[in-house]
């Protein structure tokens, strides 16, 4: 198998003229996509940066980004894509914990970079990166990268504290991109809409990666925006995008969304959170042309895990789905046993995308991996064909006066109330019964909530103990891939 610069070499030779890239007004072909990544290439090596090194990459959503990502890989350099909302200690840590030796980062990121860089990390600016650029050769480099190479420290998204570094090679990620290519059907010359940050995994490695090995046309948005996106998949006649759950709903209160021509947009993939059933089966209704795909997974697995689409994902729409392809799953009690159709136990996973491990980390692996198998702390059940539904986190179960309770099934309850935009569910110390239910809510725009209409809300929906008992109106803090960060929420409520 080729490495990931090879791959992009070799659409080069053979769809040469084809648009590869459009960021605003600057369009790349093929061919010419190649010769800038080249020219950075040998920018990068002079600065110097070789095998082996780890260099971190901070910028938005951009041409420059890709540019400089798929430069560090042709010279078999080790990417860390660094998240742009960062400050300045936690980028420290990252920086130093990777034992970057380089820091590439867009302009408006300067003020935190200069903040954040340790003493002996090089920084280079992109419009210096640029500017260089156009002196240099457009020949490859003259380094050869295997498969087997180190490609990429992803850390994770932290969403039960300090964020881990996940090592992966060539092979591995190109096996990403495979995946989610064969599971959902993308083809030759697609056209694929990047909204949701690069330095993410989802974007990265399944549709980055995915996108080119299909040779198809990159579309990237510096940020979201729902009306910008509506307009863009209907301007750019798009054929794929991916997004999180929240930039689902948001579109779908668009009156724009029913007058524009989308009949292009033909596939439509969420992850990183649960998709309430009502918005799957509402865009069911207002695009029955688009087929919507839930995609369930984690970093640690490229990002791979289940996915579940079409009629079945209509059918079962709070399902997750079955195993992606190349990739192995089962539900497991604590002791090491498949548990029984509709019990509760771990999601378990192994396949060709399992990360090395954690970067410097042989504790962390060792928790994560056992036998071969990544044990994801999810929580989920299985029914008898097979079909798995996600239930919550291990460690954001809710247990109230004896029962558990799964804070996804109460989100899904709270979500279909009309003044809720967002919503999480947490548990709260109780002196009688160890925890409490509770939601926090983001409201739309003018409404307004009450704890006890929530509840009336509720009560046909869920059982009487699953409903909330305290109510908190206010943002929903999520990370980068739009899952939610409950463990701030705990600190934030806890009185």
């Amino acid at each position: 198998m080729p490495s990931i610069g090879e791959i992009l070499a070799r659409q080069a030779h053979r769809v040469p003229r084809r648009t590869a890239l459009i960021f605003g007004d600057r369009q790349y072909t093929y061919q010419e996509l190649t010769r800038q990544v080249n020219q950075t290439a040998h920018v990068l090596a002079s600065q110097p940066v070789g095998r082996g090194d780890r260099v971190a990459l901070m910028a938005p959503n951009n041409d420059n980004f890709i540019l400089a990502y798929y430069a560090l890989l042709r010279l078999g350099a080790i990417v860390v894509p660094i998240n742009v909302r960062l400050a300045p200690p936690e980028l420290r840590y990252q920086l130093e914990d990777s034992q970057s030796r380089l820091i590439v980062y867009d302009p408006a990121l300067t003020a935190t970079v200069l903040a954040g860089t340790p003493t002996g990390v090089g920084r280079l600016s992109i419009s210096d990166l640029e500017e260089l650029r156009r002196r240099a050769s457009p020949n490859p480099p003259a380094v050869h990268v295997e498969e087997t190479d180190d490609a990429q420290i992803l850390y994770t998204s932290g969403t039960t504290g300090r964020p881990k570094g996940v090592l992966m090679d060539h092979h591995r990620i190109i096996w990403t991109g495979l995946n989610v290519v064969t599971g959902v059907g993308l083809r030759e010359g697609e056209r694929l809409l990047h909204v949701a940050p690069l330095y993410h995994s989802a974007e990265l490695d399944l549709f980055l990666m995915g996108g080119t090995y299909v040779a198809a046309t990159h579309i990237v948005l510096g940020e979201f925006h729902p009306r910008r996106v509506l307009e863009t998949l209907a301007e750019q006649r798009v054929t794929a995008f991916f997004g999180v759950p929240t930039m689902y709903q948001m579109m779908l209160r668009e009156d724009l969304l029913d007058r524009l021509d989308l009949s292009a947009w033909r596939i439509g993939m969420f992850g990183a959170a649960p998709m309430p059933p009502a918005t799957v089966l509402e865009w069911a209704r207002r695009l029955p042309g688009l087929t919507l795909y839930n995609l369930a997974g984690l970093t640690e697995m490229g990002p791979g895990g289940v996915y579940l689409g079409g009629p079945e994902l209509l059918a079962h729409p709070g399902a997750a789905g079955r195993p992606i392809l190349n990739t192995e799953a089962r539900v497991v009690t604590e002791d090491g046993r498949d548990t029984a159709p509709g019990e509760v136990g771990e999601l378990i996973l192994r396949g060709e995308t399992l990360m090395k491990g954690y970067w410097n980390n042989p504790a962390a692996t060792a928790d994560a991996i056992r036998d071969g198998w990544l044990y994801t702390g999810d929580l989920a059940s299985r029914d008898q064909d097979g079909l798995i539904t996600l239930v919550d986190r291990k460690k954001d179960l809710i247990i109230t006066g004896g029962m558990n309770v799964y804070s996804v099934e109460v989100e899904h309850a709270v979500l279909s109330h009309p003044a809720v935009l967002d919503c999480a569910v947490i548990g709260l110390p109780h002196p009688d019964y160890g925890e409490t239910v509770t939601a926090v809510v983001t409201l739309v725009p003018g409404e307004t909530l009450t704890l006890e209409e929530l509840r009336e809300h509720c009560r046909p929906l869920i059982a009487d103990y699953k409903i909330p008992r305290r109510l908190f109106l206010g943002s929903v803090p999520r990370n980068a891939s739009g899952k939610i960060l409950k463990f701030r929420l705990r600190q934030q409520y806890r009185s």
